[in-house]
């Protein structure tokens, strides 16, 4: 009975140890969540207008540019995914992961080969277990990404886009990430950065009106200048947007670890007390039995 005792004992306090632990990542999750949604509404502006200009002047024009002309066959996809490096964020990673392998089957069930482009640990641990291949991977830094490394994966896919297939080249590029929406809400989304689909609507008021250009030097030479920061800025959007779905993901998961960790105590608490009780029982009975023992004799 001591034993079982010693037992709940030692639960307890690595239960608490890590209650501790649970709290303390909590604690630095909802610190860093109000930076990364300040980082998302800082860029949203930018992307927006660049993705607006750059739409404007493909929609203007009557030019053939691998920005807004669809290829006649597309052999190859870019596929960039977006995960974390680290884990105890719940199932943040894992739906990315879900969301790329329906892409995967979308793909490959059209016909075309996919090159992939890894973001985060849990991406690149993901594909080495399974012994897929893939063609870079960038580690360190999810949760607070860097404009830098946005630069350098947009200069590998943008590299690989205008590069021709027969010599490993793609025909478009994906991103797999998060859409942050709200601090309970943060989505899977699947984005084809190119080819730019140009969808032109008509519009409901002035503010939808696209904006008219003239154009010095020609058109091919704006959309060429602009192709590039039209890449990053996308992919720098979509990094700030996981960090925050990230982070919003580990403080759920924490405090949902943390809760379950004190429903632990409680009940290993309630056992030891239980078995307590069940020790002292037993000695005050054989107490009593030695008592009537040797007052019979």
């Amino acid at each position: 009975m001591g034993a079982q005792i010693r037992v709940y004992r030692q639960k307890i306090t690595s239960t608490t140890s890590m209650r501790k632990i649970f709290k303390a990542m909590e604690l630095i999750a909802t610190s860093r969540i109000g930076k990364a949604r300040a980082r998302v509404a800082s860029s949203l502006p930018y992307a927006n207008a660049i993705t607006r200009a750059v739409s404007a002047v493909a929609s203007q024009s009557e030019i053939d540019h691998p920005l807004t002309t669809e290829p006649e066959q597309i052999r190859r996809a870019a596929v960039v995914i977006v995960t974390s490096d680290r884990g105890l964020a719940g199932s943040y990673s894992a739906g990315v992961l879900k969301q790329a392998e329906a892409l995967t089957e979308l793909l490959t069930a059209e016909g075309k080969e996919i090159e992939y482009y890894l973001i985060g640990r849990k991406a690149q641990a993901y594909f080495d277990f399974r012994r897929r291949e893939f063609a870079r991977v960038w580690t360190g830094g999810t949760d607070a990404p860097e404009f830098k490394t946005a630069q350098e994966v947009g200069a590998a896919v943008l590299t690989a886009f205008e590069t021709d297939y027969e010599k490993g080249g793609v025909d478009e590029i994906h991103v797999v990430s998060t859409r942050f929406q709200s601090m309970v809400v943060q989505v899977p989304t699947v984005v084809r950065l190119l080819p730019l689909e140009v969808v032109e609507e008509q519009a409901t008021s002035a503010e939808d009106l696209l904006p008219l250009y003239e154009f010095e030097p020609e058109t091919e030479k704006v959309l060429d200048a602009l192709l590039p920061r039209y890449i990053e800025s996308r992919i720098f959007n979509a990094f700030l947007q996981a960090a925050a779905s990230e982070l919003a993901a580990r403080q759920r998961a924490m405090k949902s670890a943390g809760d379950n960790a004190t429903d632990l105590i409680k009940k290993y608490t309630r056992l030891r007390n239980t078995a307590r009780q069940a020790e002292i029982t037993q000695e005050l009975s054989e107490i009593v039995a030695g008592a009537d023992a040797l007052n019979a004799s």
